[in-house]
């Protein structure tokens, strides 16, 4: 039986599927009234099924029952949507949300399989293990993000 969280995904992922514009506004109040839990149980859903790296931009405001905007990102080109996350990736990033881009590269067909696992072989902890951690995450951001450039021109 599937958890309250994974209804509460599911039943957001199949809002933004049945927009036309792939970006839907719900009021986290009556979204928790609609599954009997608390407004905090649907942040939760937000912070860790809908996030940057899993290819959605979440817009939150406070006030008036919170009002969420939930958009999936555009990946009808993906040359763009490549460009949109080396603008947007910040100057660190962990193995594990490398790893996570990489995947959704793949599944949204902006990378090849082969490109993936170089990828991920460039960012890996094996290789750059030797970089103490305070610039691992440093290291890992520029490698990925130079890498994602070279494929793009």
């Amino acid at each position: 039986m599937a958890s309250l969280v994974d209804k509460i995904e599911k039943y957001i992922r199949q809002m933004i599927e049945e927009s036309d514009t792939g970006i839907v506004e719900i009021q986290r109040n009556q979204l928790a009234d609609q599954f009997s839990c608390v407004p905090s149980q649907i942040n939760y859903v937000l912070q860790t099924r809908f996030t940057f790296e899993k290819g959605y931009f979440v817009e939150s405001r406070r006030g008036g029952g919170g009002y969420i905007k939930i958009q999936r990102v555009n990946i009808t080109q993906p040359n763009s949507y490549l460009m949109h996350i080396i603008s947007s990736m910040g100057e660190r990033i962990s193995q594990q949300s490398a790893e996570v881009f990489i995947n959704n590269f793949v599944d949204y067909e902006a990378i090849t399989e082969r490109e993936a696992a170089i990828l991920k072989a460039a960012v890996s902890d094996k290789v750059l293990g030797m970089v103490d951690l305070e610039n691992r995450d440093r290291l890992r951001a520029a490698i990925m993000k130079n890498m994602l450039v070279s494929m793009l021109v």
